[in-house]
């Protein structure tokens, strides 16, 4: 049987530490590999902050999601409602664009999330919402059952 779990959250930095530590517990009852949840940790971490910046950057109050699932995987969610071009940040740029861009902290914290999450998480996906505006970071863990 799937759960699914629902966390969400005013966007404000000191809420980041209560959504790693929401998903390594739901991570670790899901049955994602002890050696797989310090990744966990910080890929949510990571997803949580990139999505709080762009909140707080457009002066956005809208909560920020956050869904894990246990299926088949261990699935994670993280919803922000900023503009899609925000969200996508300067991973968007081709890299001869970036070259002479000068990048607000908040542009580069984006750009560098997603870096940082690539590396952590195997299978990740950044896409725009189903509906409405905003952009959906879904990462996906195995998990032994």
């Amino acid at each position: 049987m799937m759960a699914t779990v629902r966390l969400s959250f005013s966007p404000a930095p000191v809420h980041v530490r209560t959504a790693r530590l929401v998903g390594v517990a739901v991570a670790r009852r899901a049955g994602v590999a002890e050696e797989l949840l310090d990744e966990v940790r910080l890929a949510i971490g990571e997803a949580c902050t990139r999505a709080v910046a762009l909140h707080r950057q457009y002066g956005l109050t809208d909560l920020v999601l956050v869904e894990m699932s246990d299926g088949g995987s261990y699935v994670v969610r993280v919803i922000d409602r900023a503009p899609i071009e925000a969200g996508l940040g300067i991973a968007a740029l081709p890299p001869d664009e970036l070259v002479n861009k000068s990048l607000t902290d908040e542009a580069l914290s984006v750009g560098v999330g997603f870096a940082l999450l690539a590396g952590f998480v195997e299978d990740l996906q950044v896409r725009p919402v189903d509906e409405g505006i905003g952009t959906e970071v879904r990462m996906v863990w195995p998990v032994a059952r």
